[in-house]
């Protein structure tokens, strides 16, 4: 019997809206480093990349290269209260329920802490659907999507060809693409069209409520079950 299919699932702009939560934290970071920031900030296209990557595009228009002190700053006030700024998409909850009464096992691939991701997972009661949590580590080596993908397929012996990536921005597709993966790309995330359609991915899901149904099909030719 050939062994069940595997999903990874991003967190941000895939299962859930963080970005108010992600917003506040974002603001105090910069406060902390004694900048005002804009009330009118936009950071709905620089959620998603390692938080590194993210702090340099906040600094840059300050002239301030100080991103491990802004880095520890919104992780001081993420862990605090920004992490519980976040509400699931519609129908998500639903949508784990389908796939895991599907056959499927579930793993979460985010580039947040693993840490902030199971408190999150946690308190809106999704956690129970995973077979497993995987998010970015002290130290680094977890931080981008390539490196977390390959370390979560190997940790639980996940073959490529029987596994999906599920992400809302180029790096879920990308990372997929370079473990071996397919990338099912979704639309009411943080990332566009554009984005995930020129990072190649193989398929695209326009509405939340019909994410168990793709990735159902595209895994396993299976429905969800009613």
């Amino acid at each position: 019997m050939a062994p069940p299919c595997s999903v990874l699932l991003d967190l941000d702009g895939t299962l859930i809206d963080s970005q108010p939560g992600i917003l506040a934290s974002c603001h105090a970071a910069l406060r902390t480093l004694g900048h005002e920031p804009s009330e009118i900030l936009d950071i709905k296209r620089v959620i998603g990349p390692p938080l590194e990557d993210v702090m340099q595009f906040l600094l840059q228009p300050y002239g301030d290269d100080r991103i491990a002190e802004a880095v520890l700053a919104f992780r001081q006030h993420y862990g605090e209260s920004g992490l519980l700024g976040s509400e699931p998409y519609p129908g998500i909850g639903n949508s784990l329920r389908e796939m895991q009464q599907g056959g499927l096992r579930l793993y979460l691939a985010t580039s947040k802490r693993e840490a902030f991701a199971r408190r999150i997972l946690e308190h809106l009661e999704l956690a129970a659907y995973f077979d497993g949590i995987h998010g970015s580590v002290p130290g680094g080596e977890l931080d981008h999507k390539p490196e977390l993908l390959a370390h979560i397929l190997s940790e639980h012996h996940i073959s490529p060809a029987r596994s999906l990536m599920v992400g809302d921005r180029r790096y879920d597709i990308s990372g997929a693409h370079a473990v071996g993966m397919r990338g099912l790309g979704v639309l009411w995330g943080y990332g566009t069209r554009d984005e995930l359609e020129g990072a190649g991915a193989d398929q695209l899901v326009e509405s939340s409520v019909d994410l168990a149904c793709t990735v159902l099909a595209m895994v396993s030719g299976k429905r969800p079950l009613s």
